[in-house]
């Protein structure tokens, strides 16, 4: 009887994800809030809470997450990895000046204490890498010339929770010095290996996964990736960052292929994480925290765009290019929860959990929405800025007084740009849609 039900709740969420993807689609959207409204509605305290298949929906999101991270990783190379990380360390510098301190403010002045703020500082520091993976895929932005950035600032916010995570841990327990070096040292140490092993034996690992028959390359990508995954999430590492450095160390014929077999199962289990996240969230416990959980969204929002824009400006891309960086990286999500959820496990601040939840909800679905309508309101705001007014009858000329057959500051942002610095082009062309490389970045 109770498998019997099981399938019946688990069948009832993949049909109605399905179904809800099918409507997003129509409308142009990313199913990604629906989602998590979906969760929220048959999670706890929602109007039919389900049971049977929770454990089964949780060990999916989990994978979920994997996947994404895998897929993320097939697109870029081990040498795209390590240019990246040169030459984007300061916009992680600035990521964490910009994102973190607001929420370390906003602990203090509520006055929940240093630990507090410590743990609220990584909640609205860290971007959704699955949210972002899945905005990115749905968009058709994989291929853009700012997605690198993106992924750059993704990656150095991974890489830093190995460092992070042993930190708040010891800070929350309350272990000594001595406990806490050994703990980081560990997780660095595993996180450096499984870089280096991933940029330095890269090929090797490639002949040993290549199969001319596609249900082995399956299993032996799948097995590999949660293999690596879960060992580094053993050793205090996230099971994201080994996952994204297995897609790394793929590469040529075996990662084109793992990328079509993989595909259809990353969407299910990315579907079935979102729902997760929303099963464990309380609606009852959302409203007492709404406004300054609203409140500090705004602001990290604007703050990320910032980021994002400051981000892709030192990288060379284009304005509109810039903008879309920015709204991408909006979405809060498994990083924030997992970090309040230590907190509250911990017992430091009763108000973290709701707090941490309501924020996030609320910038994964602003998330999809910035990622699609940043970059075409910022372009609307600056034609608008950029427009003269002209006789009595408000007819506006954009760019009035720059000289028969110039270009408006506007129209040479939104059409006919010439890209600076690595994507300088010999003629300036019309830029129809959004900025994109062909192949692995």
């Amino acid at each position: 009887m109770h498998s019997a039900v099981f399938l019946i709740e688990f069948g009832a969420i993949i049909l109605g994800l399905g179904l809800l993807g099918r409507l997003a689609g129509r409308f142009s959207f990313s199913p990604i809030p629906l989602y998590l409204l979906a969760g929220l509605a048959f999670g706890n305290g929602g109007l039919l809470p389900l049971g049977a298949s929770e454990e089964f929906v949780a060990i999916g999101a989990e994978i979920g997450v994997i996947l994404l991270l895998l897929m993320l990783g097939l697109e870029y190379t081990a040498s795209d990895l390590v240019s990246n990380l040169k030459t984007q360390y300061p916009a992680g510098l600035v990521d964490f000046a910009f994102n973190a301190l607001p929420g370390a403010a906003a602990a203090l002045l509520m006055g929940w204490g240093p630990v507090a703020a410590v743990v609220l500082a990584g909640v609205t520091w860290i971007s959704s890498s699955g949210v972002i993976a899945k905005v990115l895929g749905d968009l058709g932005r994989l291929g853009n010339r700012e997605t690198p950035v993106i992924l750059s600032i993704l990656v150095l916010e991974d890489l830093a929770m190995a460092v992070y995570l042993p930190i708040i841990t010891a800070l929350l327990v309350g272990v000594g010095l001595a406990a806490g070096s050994a703990t980081l040292a560990i997780a660095l140490g595993v996180a450096g290996a499984v870089l280096f092993v991933a940029v330095r034996y890269g090929r090797l690992i490639s002949r040993f996964v290549s199969s001319d028959d596609p249900e082995k390359l399956l299993l032996v990508v799948l097995g590999l990736t949660l293999l690596v995954a879960g060992v580094a999430q053993q050793l205090q590492v996230s099971a994201a960052v080994g996952a994204f450095l297995v897609g790394i160390a793929l590469s040529g014929e075996v990662a084109d292929g793992a990328h079509a077999l993989l595909s259809p199962l990353r969407d299910l289990f990315a579907a079935v994480f979102f729902v997760f996240f929303g099963l464990h969230t309380d609606p009852a416990s959302i409203p007492p925290v709404l406004l300054p959980a609203f409140a500090l969204a705004v602001v990290t929002a604007l703050t990320k765009i910032a980021t994002g824009h400051w981000a892709a400006r030192r990288a060379g891309i284009g304005v509109k290019g810039r903008w879309r960086a920015g709204g991408t990286l909006v979405a809060r999500g498994e990083f924030s929860i997992v970090i309040a959820g230590l907190a509250v496990t911990a017992g430091v601040q009763p108000q973290l959990g709701p707090f941490a939840t309501a924020y996030v909800l609320i910038l994964v679905v602003i998330g999809p929405l910035t990622a699609r309508y940043t970059e075409p309101v910022a372009t609307y705001l600056t034609r608008r800025r950029t427009a003269v007014p002209l006789g009595k009858g408000g007819d506006t000329v954009p760019g009035a007084g720059a000289g028969a057959g110039a270009l408006s500051g506007a129209e040479a942002r939104a059409g006919v740009e010439a890209v600076p610095g690595p994507e300088t082009v010999a003629v300036r062309v019309p830029e129809p849609g959004p900025e994109s490389a062909s192949g692995r970045v």
